[in-house]
């Protein structure tokens, strides 16, 4: 860890000095990220105009971010799609961020081919195309033509990338470790978890092969569908840093003006396109992630195309069960289903007020019964839910924001070619669909024969497991340890409610002998003030100072 910090040390004073810049003063001066920027800077700082403030606090993450670089930008792009981690408002930051960036010099990309297939390119492509396709943070696309005559477009890795991804998730992990006791206070409970959750993410991303396998799963679960292709990747061609795919032609599927010339309907098209969707989600179980206009393709007999599949979410079948009963509990106006749902469908849900939560899913289904079916809007539906799974911390699969931001760009879409498009019309035959699914005669047999299966493996480690505890009690070995939660707070508010009490008892004792000092006989030497002992007025004192110390501290408690 130490070798770490020493490595990245310059890298991360320049993040302590850009969060400085940017008026996160509190993220460095609360952590031990303060002792890695001067005083003189602070106070620079502090003299210079401030004008970063007439942007909002989640306006000037979202330009941290982009100021430090392609990994940090694919990050907060990875975390705009957990709405159980981040408030709505920097979501809607981090979906601004692009990570364009210009291409590098195709003679690079030229060698690395080379060096990856450990040929001349000549021996592999009879044509390659030196204007990129498409440019990204981790590598660009060039049309090509194989020997055997195909057309294919080859996706290359920046050169060095897996270098600069490895040293700034390194620099991610110890600024976590630098800030994990900030950020958990910002209510961010595992930062540490969602670096590694991340790391895995861009491994995956580095290894084209990984791409391409998710490519070929999808051409056998589609193989009989004459609606639907997937464009044939090139295995034997492809390794971790080059991907060759087949070249498949067609225009976007938002291009209405080109699909009326072809003589398709675009409403057809856009009815089409979320069927296959749908079925990705509800019958298998893996889908395409990122389905925006220019991920899908429309050839001119009306089949849709999927391309880059860089990005690629699954559900358990469970899980797609419980995300089903979700939207099939809202058509119902059953908030109790609702809830039973998020339950099953959340990895952890510690939901401290179940009724609370039934309560606002009842108050979200209200909302959206009373709407005409053209006023529902699938964006608006996502953000009320992404709203409840961020308030009641439900750590949910990711798959599931995954989904919910693909219906948001998929009626998108739909809006644009279909003038009565509505997802919901779409999702329902789906929902009864799961439910007979789920209730099948065959589902059923494997749930049972998987809940014996499980009885059976805890009968058969009981014994032993029962032995081994007699035998620990017999020699006295067993210990039990008991951890108390929360007698903190408990044992502060015993303490308060002692403090006042005493205060209290002291301040009616004071009362007491001030209206018995009145009466009392003393010698001629007690001084009196306007006919009172003077006795009388320093008890009357001490006993209107207690008062207004029990007052303040009632107040306090109040404001609290």
């Amino acid at each position: 860890m130490f070798k770490n910090t020493i490595s990245n040390l310059s890298r991360i004073r320049q993040v302590a000095e850009v969060l400085l810049r940017y008026g996160f003063e509190d993220v460095v001066t609360t952590t031990p990220l303060r002792r890695l920027v001067s005083q003189a800077r602070r106070l620079n700082w502090q003299r210079a105009d401030r004008q970063v403030f007439e942007t909002t606090r989640w306006e000037r993450v979202r330009l941290i971010i982009e100021e430090l670089g392609p990994t940090f930008i694919k990050l907060a792009q990875a975390m705009s799609n957990r709405a159980d981690l981040l408030p709505e408002a920097l979501i809607d930051e981090f979906e601004k961020l692009q990570s364009n960036v210009p291409p590098f010099e195709t003679a690079l990309a030229r060698q690395i081919i080379e060096e990856e297939l450990g040929r001349p390119i000549t021996e592999v492509f009879s044509e390659f195309d030196d204007t990129t396709l498409g440019s990204a943070s981790i590598g660009q696309v060039h049309r090509a033509r194989l020997l055997t005559g195909e057309e294919v477009v080859v996706k290359v890795q920046r050169p060095g990338v897996r270098e600069k991804v490895r040293s700034d998730l390194a620099l991610l992990h110890e600024l976590v470790r630098l800030t994990s006791g900030f950020l958990q206070k910002q209510g961010l409970a595992n930062p540490q978890d969602i670096v590694d959750a991340f790391e895995r993410s861009m491994s995956k991303e580095l290894d084209y092969t990984a791409e391409a396998r998710s490519m070929e799963q999808f051409r056998k679960l589609y193989a009989d569908y004459t609606t639907f292709y997937i464009p044939k990747p090139f295995r034997e061609l492809s390794t971790a840093r080059i991907l060759v795919i087949e070249f498949v032609s067609g225009c976007k599927i938002t291009d209405k003006a080109q699909l009326q010339e072809w003589g398709l309907s675009p409403e057809a098209v856009a009815e089409n396109g979320m069927d296959i969707y749908l079925t990705q989600i509800f019958e298998f179980g893996v889908f395409h992630a990122d389905p925006h206009p220019g991920n899908v393709l429309v050839r001119p007999d009306g089949t849709v195309v999927l391309i880059d599949f860089g990005m690629v979410g699954r559900l358990t079948k469970q899980q797609k069960y419980a995300f089903a009963g979700v939207f099939i509990g809202m058509a119902r106006q059953d908030a109790r289903s609702m809830a039973l749902n998020f339950r099953r469908l959340a990895l952890t849900a510690e939901i401290p007020d179940m009724r609370a939560f039934e309560s606002d899913l009842s108050q979200l289904i209200e909302d959206f019964a009373t709407l005409d079916v053209k006023e529902m809007s699938m964006s608006d539906l996502a953000d009320a839910l992404q709203t409840v799974i961020y308030n009641y911390k439900l750590q949910v699969p990711g798959a599931v924001f995954l989904i919910l931001r693909a219906l948001v760009i998929l009626e998108g879409i739909g809006k644009v070619l279909h003038p009565r498009f509505n997802t919901f019309e779409f999702v329902r035959p789906y929902g009864a669909k799961i439910i007979r699914e789920q209730y099948s005669r065959q589902n059923l047999l494997s749930e049972a024969e998987y809940t014996g299966t499980q009885l059976l493996a805890l009968l058969q480690t009981l014994p032993s497991d029962v032995r081994q505890i007699v035998r620990k009690i017999s020699k006295g070995e067993l210990r039990l340890k008991f951890e108390l939660v929360g007698y903190q707070t408990l044992l502060r508010k015993a303490d308060q409610l002692v403090s006042r009490t005493i205060l209290a008892l002291l301040s009616v004792g004071g009362l007491l002998f001030s209206g018995l000092s009145l009466v009392g006989r003393y010698s001629p030497d007690m001084p009196y003030h306007r006919g009172v002992p003077e006795i009388t007025w320093w008890s009357l004192g001490a006993t209107g100072f207690m008062l207004l110390v029990l007052l303040l501290l009632g107040t306090g408690r109040r404001e609290k």
